[in-house]
C-alpha cells in the first residue's frame, strides 16, 4: 500500500511539474523582459488533429513534450530522428503499443498493449508531421 501510494505521487509530481516552466506568480518578475508580448492561443479539441488528440487525452504527457525532453525524448526529437514513412510509422506504432528500452537512453518506455493499432499510426502520423 505504502508502495502504492509512494509512486502515486511521484507520478502526480511528475505530470505536475510539466506544467510552463515561464510561469511567474502575481507580483513576481523575470530576469529577462521584452518589449513585444507574443499571446500563445491554446488549441481546442476540435482544433487538433486526430494523433494530437489521442496523445492529449493518453498518458503520454508524463514521459513527452512536444518541444522538451521530459522523461522521453521530445515530439519534436523523434520527428528529426525518423522520416515520415509508412514503414516507420508502423515501427514506431508497434513500439507504443510494445513499449521500448535503449533507443533514447536507459529508461524504458511503458507499454501502451490496449492502444489501437490504427490509433497508435494516428498518433505516430502526428508526431512525424512536427518535422522542421
Amino acid at each position: 500500500m505504502k508502495k502504492t501510494l509512494l509512486i502515486l505521487g511521484c507520478i502526480s509530481l511528475a505530470i505536475a511539474s510539466c506544467g510552463n516552466p515561464g510561469a511567474t506568480t502575481e507580483g513576481s518578475t523575470t530576469a529577462a523582459s521584452t518589449d513585444t508580448e507574443t499571446t500563445v492561443k491554446a488549441q481546442t479539441p476540435s482544433e487538433m488533429l486526430p494523433g494530437e488528440k489521442l496523445i492529449a487525452t493518453a498518458d503520454c504527457i508524463g514521459c513527452h513534450n512536444k518541444t522538451q525532453k521530459v522523461i522521453g525524448p521530445a515530439y519534436v526529437d523523434i520527428a528529426a530522428k525518423y522520416p515520415s514513412s509508412e514503414e516507420n510509422i508502423n515501427k514506431l506504432a508497434d513500439v507504443v503499443i510494445a513499449g521500448s528500452k535503449g533507443t533514447w537512453g536507459d529508461l524504458p518506455m511503458t507499454p501502451h498493449p490496449n492502444l489501437s493499432k490504427d490509433d497508435a499510426k494516428q498518433m505516430v502520423t502526428w508526431i512525424l508531421s512536427l518535422k522542421k
